[in-house]
């Protein structure tokens, strides 16, 4: 494991197949001209969002476009044939307004030749901040492109457990014969099993939008060959790297900050000697045992709850009345029932 100040070194470091991991402190730009093309097996990275973060101070949106612009064909140009890019984002919110930012980096890649996107992932998770103007935002999205329609694809290290594994083929030759993969089954493009790195999580650190070492390590078990080099041009405190080295993979990042390149070494050497602190892919999201003190409404909840109708009494009573024509709204007021 190396840090470098000069993008060439950084890259014949990462060639050499007997080293694990390397950090460019600079520029993504000057670590993406200084890579050959077609030498990278798999790109993973979560840009800034243009949200006012300390570390992208000054972003707005023209300025996110047009740092995309220049990255994106570079870092499509260093994948390989074959190989998978993910570009984890969010939303950039202007004056209560949104601007979903896979919008704009798949309006980017899509003039790109021979740039696929395969996978549209919605990451849902459960904390955040609250929004009194809207609904809080509870999710990002991550975009899956291959280079090309020859890719790597491994389904069953990511697998997940079955919510019906005793479900059988109910007929056909199979018929009560158990009809799911005893591996688990596809994770789908909706991932709600990761919590996002939040003050209590195992994995925090300084970065205020530091995603979990888990997502990385579902990307990458899934999409990049094993001991193939894995690229993070945005690496912050490197949980791309530390899911590669965890996955078998090398890596290579680039940052800016000193003092994320400072916290992302010792993860990574952390990572080398087996003692840094990750959030295992399948542990499942603690649920508070009922009765718990954090699962027991206060009694000034209950009493608000009380006034509310009750939603099938409600809808029950409100379906038995007329309907005036002229105001409809209100008999839409009825959630559908299921």
């Amino acid at each position: 494991m190396k840090v470098y100040k000069l993008p060439i070194p950084a890259v014949q470091y990462i060639q050499d197949p007997s080293h694990t991991a390397t950090i460019f402190h600079g520029d993504c730009l000057k670590l993406l001209k200084a890579l050959p093309s077609n030498s990278i097996d798999f790109i993973l990275t979560s840009p800034p969002y243009c949200i006012g973060k300390e570390y992208e101070k000054g972003m707005d949106i023209e300025s996110f476009k047009s740092l995309h612009s220049l990255v994106l064909p570079e870092v499509a140009r260093v994948l390989k044939d074959g190989g998978s890019m993910c570009w984890e984002v969010g939303y950039h919110v202007n004056a209560a307004t949104i601007l979903p930012l896979d919008f704009v980096v798949h309006d980017l890649v899509s003039k790109i030749p021979n740039m696929q996107l395969r996978n549209r992932i919605i990451w849902a998770y459960g904390h955040g901040l609250h929004s009194e103007t809207r609904f809080s935002g509870r999710h990002e999205t991550i975009l899956w492109y291959t280079k090309g329609d020859q890719y790597e694809f491994d389904l069953d290290p990511v697998r997940v457990p079955q919510k019906y594994p005793g479900k059988t083929h109910y007929k056909g030759p199979k018929k009560g014969e158990p009809s799911g993969n005893p591996l688990g089954k596809n994770p789908s493009d909706v991932w709600d099993d990761i919590p996002n790195v939040k003050a209590n999580h195992i994995e925090k650190t300084a970065h205020p939008c530091q995603f979990p070492v888990a997502l990385a390590e579902r990307l990458i078990l899934s999409l990049a060959p094993e001991g193939g080099i894995v690229l993070d041009p945005f690496s912050g405190v490197s949980s791309t790297g530390v899911a590669s080295i965890r996955c078998g993979c090398r890596y290579i990042g680039a940052e800016l900050s000193a003092n994320y390149v400072r916290i992302a070494e010792e993860r990574l050497r952390a990572t080398l000697e087996g003692t840094e602190r990750v959030r295992e892919l399948n542990k499942p999201i603690f649920t508070p045992e009922p009765g718990s003190k954090v699962a027991t409404a206060p009694s000034h909840f209950v009493a608000a709850q009380s006034t509310l109708p009750a939603t099938d009494d409600f809808c029950e009573a409100k379906a038995a009345e007329p309907v005036d024509r002229m105001s409809a709204s209100e008999s839409l007021s009825c959630p559908p029932h299921a």
